[in-house]
């Protein structure tokens, strides 16, 4: 999903703001990077800037006009201050719910993130071309942020998005991994019957054996492949305990 969202910036004047941009997105796991009209790139001050996210920065694409960096796109999704007055505005997101939007979107097509020249963000015509507008909640009586720390900034909600994207569709396949309640019922009375077979539970007086084993078991959830492993073991169990039983009974 992290592959398919694209960080677009808009005729960037310093830099060293690109090379900041690709190691705020290397850091949380995004490679693509796109540039329109740069004012310097390549520049040895974004090569300085980009640290370890040189990869990134090698890969990064420039072009003439934002249409073009934006084409295969099915969303798109503006920086702008809430205090920007326009004719028509598009819904305007906090930084939670632009990430949740991206990474939804992203399972199926490419989706950009833009920013705008370091001095002005985005102008209204390049607004325009947005689906969303997102703003990052900043405090309202200095809501100054450089471009790059937005980048970043809106690059951990993206990653932190996607890990609960992951995790819920993770947490959606376990029951695929975990036995039934009546597959776990099974080995209870198989282990209980064991366990009255090697004279650990004397059928007399049962005590609590059972129901702490059960609580263990229960605590611990073992997967399917594993309970079937357990419930081999006991069957090797009832084997040798026979198979003594029966040695024992030919001396006798």
């Amino acid at each position: 999903m992290l592959s398919n969202i694209r960080i677009i910036l808009i005729n960037t004047f310093h830099p060293g703001n690109i090379g900041s941009a690709a190691r705020a997105m290397k850091t949380m796991g995004l490679s693509d990077l796109c540039l329109v009209t740069p004012q310097q790139f390549p520049d040895s001050n974004a090569d300085s800037m980009a640290a370890g996210a040189q990869d990134v920065l090698a890969g990064a694409r420039v072009f003439q006009t934002l249409d073009e960096a934006i084409a295969d796109c099915s969303m798109v999704v503006g920086t702008s201050a809430r205090t920007r007055n326009h004719t028509f505005t598009r819904p305007m997101l906090t930084a939670e719910d632009c990430a949740e939007k991206l990474v939804t979107q992203a399972s199926r097509n490419p989706v950009a993130l833009v920013f705008g020249q370091e001095t002005m963000g985005l102008t209204n015509q390049e607004l325009e071309k947005c689906h969303y507008h997102v703003s990052i909640d900043a405090n309202p009586e200095y809501p100054v942020l450089n471009v790059a720390s937005a980048i970043q900034i809106l690059c951990y909600d993206i990653r932190k998005a996607e890990l609960r994207k992951t995790q819920a569709e993770y947490s959606d396949n376990e029951a695929d991994e975990y036995p039934l309640a009546r597959e776990l019922e099974y080995f209870y009375e198989h282990l209980e019957d064991t366990l009255n077979d090697i004279d650990f539970i004397i059928k007399q007086h049962p005590g609590l054996v059972m129901t702490r084993l059960r609580r263990l078991f229960n605590r611990s959830r073992p997967e399917a492949k594993e309970l079937n492993m357990l419930r081999g073991i006991l069957a090797a169990v009832q084997k040798s305990a026979v198979s003594k039983q029966t040695s024992s009974d030919k001396d006798d």
